[in-house]
């Protein structure tokens, strides 16, 4: 499969906002990563197209959890602690938890682009594809800063308005 996709960018905004048109997802602080799975191989890819080669039993891992799949999902390459927050230092310096991947898009499935459909669907899509396997786990994502879980805003020490 030609890799033609690009992990979606962060977009930085100096103050937290809400609007219907938006939905919200947590930055796991980890490495953004496309994975490619294809004929039972997974290749995890970074935003500027190089291959992760330090994550080959992450991949090994995603080419056994999905062996039938067509697929390429946007996500993240995280490294979490016992209480599930996010340990960068962990996941740079190979220390720690065991590497996961967390999956916020699905931008093809069996050879056809998915980007065209409405995001929430292809979440969903995703979530259904996903849960046919334990080993993976579907970003958190929310419509409303507010909907955040409680434990959500506690792991990454934020505070949902009222």
């Amino acid at each position: 499969m030609p890799l033609q996709f690009q992990p979606m960018p962060l977009l930085k905004r100096r103050v937290p906002f809400n609007d219907p048109d938006f939905i919200f997802e947590v930055k796991w602080d980890g490495f953004r990563a496309l994975a490619v799975i294809e004929h039972g191989r997974t290749q995890l890819i970074s935003r500027n197209g190089n291959r992760f080669g330090s994550f080959t039993d992450l991949e090994k891992l995603v080419s056994t959890g999905l062996p039938d799949t067509r697929a390429v999902i946007d996500g993240e390459i995280c490294s979490l602690d016992k209480r599930g927050r996010p340990q960068f230092n962990n996941l740079l310096f190979h220390r720690g938890n065991y590497p996961c991947f967390l999956a916020f898009d699905l931008l093809m499935r069996d050879g056809k682009d998915c980007r065209r459909e409405i995001l929430l669907d292809r979440k969903q899509e995703l979530r259904r594809m996903l849960n046919e396997c334990e080993k993976f786990s579907c970003g958190v994502a929310t419509r409303s800063l507010q909907a955040l879980p409680r434990s959500v805003c506690r792991a990454f020490l934020l505070t949902p308005v009222h």
